[in-house]
Parts: structure tokens; C-alpha cells; sequence
């Protein structure tokens, strides 16, 4: 079984921009509850199925695989409308990656970062950029921001 061990915080200011590389991600759910979620992606050329179970603190089962772009775009057809749309930056900050996310379209306006550990009492170093945490708040969760966007809040 995949584990998945991740913190989520807002993103303040503008540094990080300069500091990654950027994807644009396009992603929907055919199942959004809690305790098990099903995510179509396509990134660029690639899509992707991922199955996660409950969230239990900042740790949760998580099994991702790789299917054919044309099959991800079909299936984003049959998911929870809004689709998530957002623009990923990668930023490798020593031995941890931070994946921040900038949401467009009805959750325009909020950018998240993430970081995935190794363990979960792992300690961290948060970057200057790096605003207050959201691990525990489950508005945050991407499967949420379909039912519930940012710009209703």
C-alpha cells in the first residue's frame, strides 16, 4: 500500500515564484467522499487515475498510476463539475519538495503549498513565503474546492 504523509499551508508574497519549474494541472473526482477519493488528471501530456482512503492527521493510503491522455480527458468529462485548475510550481528546498499550487478559475485567488515527508512527526524548516497551515482543514482538500470553490467562501 502507498502512504501518502503530507502539510499543507497557504503561500504568502511572491518568491517562490522565481524559485521552480510550472505545470498546468487540469483535475475532477468521480468520488469525493471522505472516505475514499477517485482523481482524473492530465498534465500536459499525461493523465493520470489516483485512488486516496481517509485522512487521518497529515497521512492517508495513496495509489497513483498512469493512464493514456486521451482516456484522463474523457473521464474529466464524467467527474464533479468544476473541474480544479491550477498552475503547479515545484521548488526543491533541500531535501524536501514544496508543490505550490495556484488555483484559477472558481477557486481563483488561493495558492497552497505542500510538502510530502517521510515521517509524520518529521521536522521541517518553512520557507520565508511559507504562510499559516491547513493540513487539518479539510476546505482546503482539492476533492472539497469542487463542491465548495474558494470564491463562495
Amino acid at each position: 500500500m502507498g502512504t501518502e504523509i503530507e502539510r499543507k499551508f497557504l503561500v504568502r508574497g511572491d518568491a517562490w515564484r522565481a524559485l521552480g519549474r510550472a505545470a498546468v494541472f487540469r483535475q475532477g473526482y468521480l468520488s469525493t467522499v471522505k472516505e475514499r477519493t477517485v482523481r482524473i488528471r492530465v498534465v500536459g501530456d499525461q493523465g493520470w487515475i489516483t485512488v486516496k482512503g481517509l485522512t487521518v492527521g497529515a497521512t492517508r493510503a495513496e495509489f497513483e498510476y498512469a493512464i493514456p491522455v486521451n482516456d484522463a480527458q474523457e473521464m474529466l468529462e464524467l467527474c464533479a463539475q468544476p473541474l480544479i485548475e491550477k498552475t503547479r510550481t515545484v521548488v526543491d528546498l533541500g531535501d524536501l519538495q514544496w508543490e505550490i499550487d495556484e488555483f484559477t478559475g472558481p477557486n481563483e485567488g488561493l495558492i497552497v503549498a505542500e510538502v510530502e515527508l517521510q515521517r509524520g512527526d518529521q521536522e521541517i524548516d518553512l520557507p520565508d513565503w511559507v504562510g499559516d497551515e491547513v493540513t487539518d482543514d479539510p476546505r482546503y482538500y482539492n476533492a472539497n474546492l469542487t463542491a465548495h470553490p474558494f470564491s463562495t467562501w
